[in-house]
C-alpha cells in the first residue's frame, strides 16, 4: 500500500484472532492502524475496521491481495458521481506459475468482461471494494451470519441494489490476487461457494439466476452433470437397462460439455494448456464441487 499514487488515505488492519506471526509483521509498518478482535470472521472484522476509520469513503482488499499503485485513485474516481454508492474493482492472478490459479483467473476475467458492458453492477467482491461510509453504516455493514469469506459481500451488494442504489464496476482498479493453486484448494473453495450461495439466495430470492456476475449457464451445467452421475448411480442397481443408461448418462454430460466450450475456447485463445484442461476435467470437477456444496447447503432452507 505504500506505493499508492493517491496519498491521502489511512490503512487499517484488523486481526481476526490470528495465531501466527501476523501481529508482529503488521507492527513493523509505520502509519498502519492495527485493531485486534477475537476470531469472528471477515464480516465482523471489516465492520470493526470501518468503525475505526476516519474517511468518507472506505475501501476493502484482502490479505492475499497486492493493490496496483493506482488502485485507490481508480477506485475512488467513480464517486465523483454523487449517485454512486459502491465501486467494485477487478484483479490479476498473482501466482501464475500454478495451472489451477491461472484457470481461476481466466474464469473470473470472463465474468468481468461481461461486467464491463454494464452501466451499473449489483455484485461487488471485497478483494477490491469501495463504499460511501454513511451508506455502508446505514446497511449495518456486512452480515455476520456469514462466518467465513463466502457471500457476505454480494449480500451487501444485493441489499443496496434492491434499495435502488447505484454501484459500478471499475476495470481500471485492480489488485494482484493469489488464487487457489492446487486442485484440492480449488474444489474446496467451489464447494463452500455453493454451500453459502444457498443462504444468500434464500435471503435474496429475486437475485437467483438474475444478478450480473454468475452466468446462468453454470447452474444448467451443474444440473446436467449431476443428472449423469444420478443415472450412473441407479445403473449400479441395474434398475435401468444398459443402453438406456448409456443414452441418459452421455447426453446431459455432453450438453454440459457444450455449454462449457465457450469459456474453454476463450481461455484457449489466451493460454492453450489451460484451455484444453478447462474444456473437460476442471469444468466437470468444478460443477461437481459447487453442486455438492449446494446439496449440503439445502439445510438452510429449513432454518428460520
Amino acid at each position: 500500500m505504500k506505493n499508492q499514487s493517491y496519498k491521502n488515505y489511512e490503512v487499517i488492519v484488523v486481526d481476526d484472532g490470528s495465531k501466527d506471526n501476523t501481529l508482529d509483521k503488521v507492527r513493523k509498518f509505520r502509519n498502519v492502524k492495527l485493531i485486534k478482535q477475537d476470531h469472528k470472521g471477515p464480516a465482523a472484522a471489516r465492520n470493526l475496521g470501518v468503525k475505526h476509520s476516519k474517511g468518507d469513503i472506505i475501501l476493502f482488499t484482502d490479505a492475499d491481495c497486492v493493490p496496483d499503485k493506482n488502485w485507490i485513485k481508480n477506485m475512488i474516481n467513480p464517486f465523483k458521481d454523487k449517485k454512486i454508492v459502491g465501486v467494485g474493482g477487478t484483479y490479476k492472478t498473482l501466482n501464475r506459475n500454478s495451472l489451477i490459479a491461472r484457470f481461476v483467473g481466466y474464469e473470473i476475467e470472463e465474468r468481468h468482461e461481461k461486467l464491463k458492458k454494464e452501466k451499473y453492477t449489483d455484485f461487488i467482491g471485497t478483494y477490491s471494494a469501495a463504499y460511501r461510509k454513511d451508506i455502508f453504516l446505514k446497511f449495518d455493514g456486512f452480515d455476520k451470519s456469514f462466518p467465513m469469506a463466502s457471500a457476505e459481500d454480494p449480500d451487501l451488494s444485493f441489499k443496496m441494489n434492491e434499495a435502488g442504489l447505484k454501484m459500478v464496476f471499475q476495470p481500471k482498479a485492480f489488485v494482484y490476487h493469489k488464487h487457489p493453486d492446487t486442485l484440492f484448494k480449488f474444489l474446496k473453495v467451489k464447494f463452500w461457494r455453493g454451500y453459502w450461495r444457498v443462504l444468500l439466495y434464500k435471503k435474496h430470492q429475486g437475485k437467483m439466476f438474475r444478478h450480473k456476475y454468475t452466468p446462468k449457464s453454470i447452474y444448467v451445467e451443474i444440473f446436467l452433470t449431476y443428472m449423469t452421475f444420478l443415472v450412473l448411480f441407479f445403473s449400479l442397481f441395474q434398475t435401468i437397462p444398459f443402453l438406456l443408461t448409456l443414452i441418459l448418462g452421455i447426453i446431459p454430460l455432453f450438453v454440459a460439455f457444450l455449454l462449457g466450450l465457450r469459456l474453454s475456447f476463450n481461455i484457449f485463445k489466451k493460454d492453450k494448456t489451460i484451455g484444453l484442461l478447462s474444456s473437460s476435467i476442471l469444468i466437470i470437477l468444478r460443477n461437481l464441487a459447487i453442486g455438492l456444496g449446494i446439496i449440503y447447503g439445502l439445510k438452510f432452507l429449513f432454518r428460520k
